[in-house]
């Protein structure tokens, strides 16, 4: 608690007076009260997240939260330890991330006593909007109608101010008008869209709002919560308005209160930008975030199949440390439900690589969304497609795209840290066009929803290409979690045997060893074997050493030893 009062005073400048500080003390003080279960302390190599919406599947008239129940159970538990629901919240456009009631939930998919049902089969990783709320929120609609209470809870600015330093992720407006109640028109701060209204932690009743959507989502059962579009959470014109010490203090005290209320539930920043940026999010790795997205692996592994070459993730790779004492480790993942974000390459590629991969992967019928730069250029920062979709042609053969999708999650697997894999991966799926033509978005091509029955019945062999990734990449998930290799804090080291072979040791406290190979290219490769005796953990194969090994094009092998 004296933590929370410190970091109040510091995020405000000393210039909380007493009763506002004890309101919020107050508050977690309630919080700890609540009753709460609980929860795993850590994480281990059984950690697996699934990644997807809570209306992901429908069936009939039923509450979608229960259909997704119903096909976790069936289909998903024996993989997954953990589901992250995308914003179950009523909303009003970005599939869910312009919330409109933090406190409900969309009355499609059900409502909290679902998501207590399904607490009960797997734990549970919840969004935290905390950036902004929808123009359709009651809290922007009272602020739009003059009410005092909410007169400062968004930020209006001179439209002729200079806002030239601001950091923008999109090429959209920074500001968007808005005509209040009384006639006056004001422009104000939506860094994403203008139905994402930036809300103003400047004053202490918005942060007091949003402590209490925190407390509701501990209270309601969450294990994991995802920080969204954090690094924008408080704004100084004139700088950068990303990643200030405001918002990382910000951090400090939501870590500090879930510590306070819930110990176990692990943090997670999501910040779709450089490397050095993105791991600043974990503090001194006591007192901020305990996970960070790891979002150069994604086109990292991409940028590898698609040039056969494992150079720059191996040594990118190499780079990476493993925290001490598990304190702090990596959210892995290659696909979610935005696009493969290029931003995260930039300082690692160089920028004509960069483009050419935008400009192969067009080519092969991926969408390419773009940002604005302060110079007046524009720049790619995101490709929207389907992660099978990404790592092959147009003419690629079923055995060709399974044979590269295994190799990218066995790379994904096989990386220090806990690992995340989006539903359209695990289905399988390809690009949708048609969802793109209908909603008018490009992240529409990897949001497809499905019929239950109609997915079932594809899972079970209807569709060759989707069966075959659904057991293949069940299988490595559910081998994985057997291995304490693969814990996310053992030691990790990686190296090129040549442009084409990717090898990855691990080696667990326990005395667990796995030596990973990977072949990223379209050829055969002879592999020298160390002098020792192996299993392949993937096929259950003996593997003498002290012989050179033909590894067949994209194969993967998990030794143990």
């Amino acid at each position: 608690m004296q933590k929370i009062k410190e970091l109040l005073s510091s995020i405000y400048d000393n210039t909380l007076n007493k009763s506002v500080t004890d309101t919020f003390i107050s508050r977690v003080e309630q919080g700890k009260h609540v009753r709460m279960k609980i929860r795993k302390q850590g994480w281990d190599e059984s950690d697996v997240v699934l990644i997807t919406y809570a209306d992901q599947f429908h069936h009939l008239n039923d509450e979608t939260l229960k259909t997704l129940g119903d096909f976790y159970n069936q289909w998903l538990s024996k993989s997954f330890s953990h589901i992250h629901l995308l914003p179950f919240y009523p909303w009003s456009s970005d599939d869910g991330f312009s919330v409109i009631d933090y406190h409900q939930v969309d009355p499609v998919c059900g409502d909290w006593d679902d998501i207590a049902k399904l607490n009960k089969s797997t734990r549970l990783m919840f969004d935290f909007v905390c950036n902004h709320i929808s123009a359709k929120s009651s809290w922007f609609q009272q602020y739009l109608e003059g009410n005092p209470e909410f007169k400062n809870f968004f930020i209006s600015v001179d439209p002729e101010s200079d806002l030239s330093a601001v950091t923008r992720p999109r090429a959209l407006p920074l500001l968007s008008p808005f005509i209040l109640a009384d006639g006056t028109k004001q422009h104000i701060w939506t860094t994403f869209s203008d139905d994402q209204i930036d809300l103003n932690f400047a004053n202490p009743q918005v942060l007091l709002a949003m402590v209490d959507v925190l407390l509701h989502y501990l209270d309601a059962g969450a294990d994991y919560i995802r920080l969204d579009a954090v690094g924008y959470m408080w704004k100084t014109p004139g700088t950068c308005c990303i990643h200030l010490e405001k918002t990382h203090q910000l951090v400090k005290l939501f870590r500090a209160i879930v510590d306070e209320v819930a110990p176990g539930t692990v943090l997670i920043t999501e910040t779709n930008v450089p490397h050095k940026d993105n791991i600043s999010y974990l503090g001194n790795g006591h007192d901020e975030a305990h996970m960070v997205y790891q979002f150069p692996l994604p086109p990292l592994v991409l940028h590898a199949i698609h040039s056969g070459s494992a150079r720059v993730l191996s040594q990118w790779a190499a780079s990476l440390e493993t925290a001490e004492n598990n304190n702090t480790t990596w959210f892995n993942f290659l696909a979610s439900h935005d696009g493969i974000g290029l931003n995260p390459l930039r300082g690692i590629l160089p920028e004509e690589d960069i483009l050419h991969l935008v400009n192969e992967l067009q080519e092969q019928g991926a969408l390419v969304n773009w940002k604005n730069n302060p110079d007046g250029t524009r720049s790619p920062y995101e490709v929207n497609v389907t992660y099978m979709d990404a790592l092959n042609r147009r003419d690629s053969s079923d055995e060709e795209r399974l044979a590269r999708f295994i190799l990218a999650h066995a790379i994904l697997l096989a990386f220090p840290g806990v690992p995340a894999i989006y539903i359209q991966s695990i289905l399988g799926s390809r690009n949708d066009y048609a969802g793109v033509e209908r909603l008018g978005y490009n992240r529409a091509i990897n949001r497809q929803k499905y019929d239950l029955h109609e997915i079932e019945n594809q899972l079970s062999g209807e569709n060759e290409l989707r069966e075959q990734v659904y057991k293949k990449l069940s299988h490595l998930i559910n081998v994985r979690k057997k291995q304490a290799a693969f814990h996310p804090g053992s030691s990790f080291n990686t190296q090129c045997i040549n442009d084409n072979l990717l090898v990855i040791k691990r080696h667990s406290n326990k005395g667990d060893n796995v030596l990973a190979l990977f072949n990223l290219s379209h050829v055969s490769q002879p592999f020298m074997l160390p002098g020792n005796n192996f299993e392949d953990l993937i096929t259950g194969l003996k593997i003498n050493g002290k012989q050179s090994y033909n590894m067949q094009p994209y194969q993967v092998l998990w030794l143990s030893y």
